[in-house]
């Protein structure tokens, strides 16, 4: 089995040890425009702060620059976090891209804060506390409007981890983007719970559901699990309500000896899609087929900018042809 389905790309940029960020963004260019020539759909940014390992480059800036430096491929947000923005300055952004960009820019809207970095989440809600649900819903109806409003509309889309994002995706009539790559036990409910509710809107006229999707591939399944120890560090430090150090490159982390509870804590927090490229391929489409995904996006999450292309190019060639042709035009918001 070959995954068909249209396949996109979360890039994480994240810091090499010894490099300064003005060394490590034209990695994030290269990157975008090798998956742009494989012919991968769009490629987000997500917004975090105070991180030891992430660029704390807001998303509506990484899309300026990776956007001028590409010509087709989709750039967008994974997610514009509305607990720190006003609506207003949101859709005045992406408005912006958009009409820089016409065609080619997403806006993800996400929740969470960001950051594990209690300091840095006040400052970002000005000493506020964060979003109720009900707060959420709010923020979220009045960014679309003004976002509609506009004379040049980026696509939308919401972003979810659990029931209650989905159930606010459906009601908004919005595309979802699901974190699988964070929960992928809530998967199966939320997607259900999405479908089950969805209202059609100027935004999508039908359900549609991307999974974000952890992914390793090289040309041996050693290689492969040695590419992805940083990231299991890295995930023990974030699932302890900390994260105190860059994430390290793979020969340091080959060091460390997993305890019996830190491989069970990994276990049980994530399902990677991680191997050769043939096993990758059978796990993307049963992934695919298993919630009936109408896209995927992958998120690959690798110390330096050459592995990850490396990465990227054997994923291209483990997936089918169709997945690396553009998506169907989506259905374009009344005006």
């Amino acid at each position: 089995m070959t995954c068909t389905l249209p396949v996109s790309l979360l890039e994480v940029p994240g810091t090499e040890a010894g490099r300064s960020p003005a060394e490590t963004v034209p990695g994030v260019v290269r990157f975008a425009r090798r998956a742009q020539e494989l012919g991968f759909h769009r490629i987000w940014y997500p917004e975090h702060h105070g991180s030891p390992w992430v660029l704390d480059v807001p998303p509506a800036l990484f899309i300026a620059h990776v956007a001028a430096l590409t010509s087709t491929i989709r750039v967008g947000s994974g997610g514009a976090l509305a607990g720190n923005h006003a609506p207003l300055s949101l859709a005045e952004q992406f408005g912006a891209l958009a009409a820089f960009h016409p065609g080619r820019i997403d806006l993800g809207i996400g929740r969470g804060p960001g950051t594990l970095d209690a300091e840095a989440a006040r400052a970002l809600r000005r000493g506020q506390p964060p979003l109720t649900d009900e707060e959420y819903g709010e923020s979220v109806t009045e960014l679309l409007r003004r976002v509609g409003d506009r004379q040049e509309v980026p696509e939308p889309w919401l972003l979810a981890s659990s029931e209650a994002g989905a159930a606010l995706a459906a009601k908004r009539g919005l595309p979802m983007a699901f974190a699988y790559h964070i929960r992928p036990k809530n998967a199966a409910r939320a997607v259900e719970r999405y479908r089950s509710g969805f209202r059609p809107s100027r935004w999508s006229r039908t359900p549609r559901v991307m999974l974000s999707v952890e992914t390793v591939c090289a040309e041996t399944e050693a290689e492969a699990a040695r590419l992805s120890r940083p990231i299991d560090l890295v995930r023990l430090e974030v699932m302890s309500g900390r994260e105190k150090q860059p994430l390290p490159d793979p020969e340091s982390a080959a060091h460390h000896v997993m305890t019996a509870q830190e491989q069970e804590l990994l276990r049980d927090s994530r399902d990677r899609v991680q191997g050769t490229p043939a096993q990758v391929g059978r796990r993307l489409a049963d992934i695919g087929s298993r919630f009936g995904a109408d896209e995927l996006m992958l998120y690959l999450p690798l110390y330096d900018t050459t592995s990850r292309i490396r990465s990227l190019e054997l994923v291209a060639g483990a997936v089918s042809g169709s997945a690396l042709r553009p998506a169907a035009a989506p259905h374009s918001p009344a005006r």
